[in-house]
């Protein structure tokens, strides 16, 4: 069982909602694993916070600030030798946490467990929240204003995979052709089973690199069973569904070189649904990976 650092990233300037930036520390109260070594948190700057639609570029600064921070606490934990297990927070934190692991393992690919693509860029961003881009900036598509602490390698295209895709955009739609993406939808998972798709998406992400970041992001839930997210996405996966993905995920840990999960907005759950299902992927994930 290998020591596991977990780095609360909170933030939601990638969003124009508030309450992701308070999910990491509620999801991680009360944590005692004797398999984790430090639990490090890392805050935005909250104040002033843009959430002008017509903006395309809502909190741009900050959440580069931010993500400076915590690419390096990320690396910090990969160099003293420990699996660096991040807690969001919205999406565009995944930046700093994906790109750090890249960095230390020069050659990875990415799944992107998701409703929504995140495969925008500035030109074709319809809300200008830049939780919408980050895998086109950890993919080097969009990268010239994300990334500037990052001149290393990105993720390639190929090695790159969506599962549970469900709400993208339509000019995102015609990035993601472009660039080659693999997306599997959330029908595709009904149709085929949710082990059957993830593990074709680990093949993809694994074909000739050193192993895989796994992001996965709670409004790939069903709204209706999960519903604490700052942007539900209706006809998501089950819940037996969302499990069975922890699994295929545990099985394959010896490929797994870091994970994030993130989006949980406590401001938005019913009845702690979401945290309860949210808690039970990540003690499930400390206790196997």
């Amino acid at each position: 069982m290998r020591k596991i650092d977990i780095i609360n990233a909170c933030t939601d300037l990638g969003v124009a909602v508030n309450g992701a930036a308070l999910g990491p520390d509620k999801l991680t109260e009360g944590l005692d694993k004797v398999n984790i070594s430090n639990i490090y948190r890392v805050y935005a700057d909250e104040s002033n916070k843009e959430l002008e639609r017509e903006n395309k570029r809502k909190n741009l600064k900050k959440i580069n600030e931010f993500n400076k921070e915590l690419y390096h606490t990320v690396l910090n934990c990969i160099e003293n030798g420990n699996f660096p297990l991040t807690i969001g927070g919205d999406h565009s934190l995944v930046i700093a946490s994906a790109l750090a692991s890249i960095r230390e393992n020069e050659s990875l690919g990415i799944i992107w467990i998701d409703a929504h693509g995140d495969f925008n860029t500035f030109d074709t961003t319809i809300t200008g929240n830049i939780h919408g881009l980050p895998l086109a900036a950890i993919a080097g598509y969009e990268k010239k204003e994300l990334v500037s602490f990052h001149n290393h390698n990105h993720y390639k295209y190929e090695n790159t995979v969506i599962v549970g895709g469900r709400d993208i955009d339509p000019l995102e739609i015609e990035n993601l052709k472009d660039a080659g993406v693999k997306v599997f939808s959330t029908e595709d998972i009904r149709k085929d089973g949710m082990t059957k798709i993830l593990e074709e998406a680990i093949q993809i992400a694994c074909k000739n690199t050193n192993g895989m970041h796994i992001s996965y992001d709670l409004d790939v839930i069903d709204p209706k069973i999960a519903p604490g997210v700052s942007v539900p996405a209706k006809d998501g996966i089950n819940l037996e569904e969302a499990y069975e993905a922890v699994e295929v995920i545990i099985k394959h840990k010896d490929q797994l070189k870091s994970l994030d999960l993130v989006e949980y907005n406590p401001l938005r759950d019913k009845e702690e649904r979401t945290k309860i299902i949210a808690k039970t992927i990540l003690d499930r994930l400390i206790d196997h990976i």
